[in-house]
């Protein structure tokens, strides 16, 4: 069977806190997993047999956010002061250094990884993500109920039909509201490297009875099934 043409980045499954920042960490194991993506090494990781390229990181969401910019230094930005839940991180505030050699060693080489492999003859990217199926603090929507699918494309990262056919893919593969670019539009990612090929986000709930290995079945399929209908349709 033929690989699918497809980028697959998964930027918060990692849980390994940086050996640079070891001794000022004050999260415990659930609060760096509980602020990461849950479930999604577990969901997307078999997608590595199914498509062209695969990229991710061991790195913990809480001390590197590989979906954030690098100027962007709000508590729950690139290098964070807070996780997602509002948890102090850290035992004292991290020298201006120390964040270079953070953004050096662990966000600059996931992002040329990304432009290296968007060479690679594939079509689009897709950046894979779970969320909490009720909203944390430090959110765009704060206490809100999400829905089973968000796909985000950013308002221009790839086609807008494309995204379309993507969230039909996904309505006719799981249980549950599938929105576009609600509460999600699109992060960093998807809307940084839209300048080299076509990029669109998923993200999936954690709420719900199915098991992670059936929801990455599910993303398979729905997958395979926009990747045959947008080849149809060009």
């Amino acid at each position: 069977m033929a690989r699918l043409p497809l980028l697959i980045s998964v930027p918060h499954a990692g849980l390994r806190i940086p050996p640079e920042v070891a001794a000022l960490n004050r999260l415990t194991a659930r609060e760096i997993a509980h602020d990461g993506d849950e479930g999604a090494w577990e969901i997307y990781a078999p997608l590595k047999d199914h498509v062209a390229a695969f990229a991710t990181s061991d790195i913990a969401r809480a001390f590197v956010d590989l979906n954030r910019a690098e100027d962007d230094i709000r508590k729950d930005g690139v290098v964070k002061t807070h996780t997602c839940w509002d948890v102090p991180i850290y035992c004292h505030p991290l020298s201006a250094e120390l964040i270079e050699t953070l953004l050096a060693r662990y966000h600059r080489p996931y992002h040329k990884r990304l432009t290296d492999l968007a060479d690679s003859g594939v079509i689009a990217g897709v950046d894979c993500h779970t969320m909490a199926a009720i909203a944390p603090p430090e959110a765009p929507d704060p206490g809100c109920p999400r829905p089973a699918v968000c796909i985000g494309d950013a308002n221009g990262a790839c086609p807008h039909d494309w995204a379309m056919a993507l969230a039909d893919c996904f309505r006719e593969t799981f249980d549950g509201e599938v929105t576009l670019n609600r509460p999600f539009s699109g992060g960093f990612i998807t809307r940084h490297h839209a300048k080299e090929i076509p990029w669109i986000q998923i993200e999936l709930s954690r709420g719900g009875s199915a098991s992670f290995e059936i929801k990455g079945a599910q993303v398979l399929q729905s997958l395979s099934a926009w990747i045959a209908r947008i080849s149809r349709q060009s």
